[in-house]
């Protein structure tokens, strides 16, 4: 039996489907096909699939919304998994709110200003759901999601536990989930009431400033570097000449030279080369090295 009838042999009922392009599903919208794909809509089925690719030796990777992953042209050899959107509810709860891992921060963001919960606001455009969000304690203007957990569940061992959030490890760009290698499968935020007029105000502040500053016309991911100890990468990528600099499809942004984006037909490898160029630039002009700050997997094409 082959691989794909082998998954589906352990995975019953498991939507598994085999090539699937994932650049429609990376907010880059680059990268080649996965091997396999599937796109569970309960824990059980996800921790079913996950136990069932290590079974077969086969490389999962885990999506959420793809706004902080870069997926090479030659694919993902093994079983890409995108969350589904049962795996993507809100829920009040007497502290706070619920929320699966595959809700978008977002959704997120909007429920609690719908339900006049103060917290969550500057989570409003962060372009990337709950568990790719905790997984990097996730943050803007300010706020980080490490501020507003409560406790998160996570996969660990084949086993479902629930992490306090003061045990999760969160600082910058970091949890202990990457650590220990925990699939996130939701979490309790913490939030306060608040003046929905204030929250409200808060968060159309936050989405003007966004507008202004950073280029949501393109496909992007996001801040593509992390913030150096005692710089912003942007600043040093744009003090170092590169505002505008491309490699094909692939532009360092006119409006934010922290972002790189998809002026259309970008390719992975562009955005590799593209990475690669500024990293030496800003390296030889200051003496920094920036670190990616977007997740890099799959093959060459």
């Amino acid at each position: 039996m082959d691989q794909m009838g082998c998954l589906r042999a352990l995975c019953p009922g498991a939507d598994v489907r085999a090539g699937v392009r994932l650049d429609k599903y990376t907010t880059l919208r680059v990268g080649g096909p996965a091997d396999y794909f599937c796109e569970p809509e309960t824990e059980e089925a996800l921790a079913g699939l996950l136990a069932a690719a290590e079974t077969l030796s086969l490389p999962a990777l885990l999506m959420g919304n793809g706004s902080n992953l870069l997926v090479r042209d030659g694919g993902f050899r093994g079983l890409a998994i995108r969350l589904g959107r049962g795996l993507s509810r809100i829920e009040r709860t007497e502290g706070g709110l619920r929320a699966g891992a595959g809700a978008l921060l977002s959704v997120l963001s909007r429920t609690a200003q719908e339900a006049a919960l103060t917290g969550l606001e500057f989570a409003q455009g962060i372009p990337g759901s709950v568990g790719g969000g905790l997984y990097m304690n996730a943050g803007a203007y300010g706020g980080e999601l490490g501020q507003v957990t409560e406790s998160v569940r996570v996969l660990s061992g084949g086993e479902i536990r629930c992490v306090p959030g003061g045990e999760m490890g969160f600082s910058y760009r970091h949890t202990r989930a990457m650590d220990e290698k925990w699939v996130i499968l939701g979490a309790d935020f913490r939030l306060e009431k608040g003046d929905p007029e204030a929250i409200a105000a808060a968060m159309q502040d936050f989405a003007s400033r966004r507008r202004e500053k950073q280029p949501l016309e393109y496909p992007s991911a996001g801040s593509f570097f992390k913030r150096p100890p005692g710089h912003f990468a942007g600043a040093l990528i744009e003090q170092a000449g590169l505002k505008g600099c491309a490699v094909g499809g692939a532009q360092v942004s006119q409006k934010h030279a922290g972002f790189l984006i998809n002026r259309g037909g970008a390719t992975a490898e562009d955005f590799l080369r593209l990475m690669a160029r500024v990293q030496d630039t800003v390296e030889a002009r200051f003496g920094v090295r920036l670190e990616p700050e977007v997740r890099i997997v799959g093959s060459e094409g």
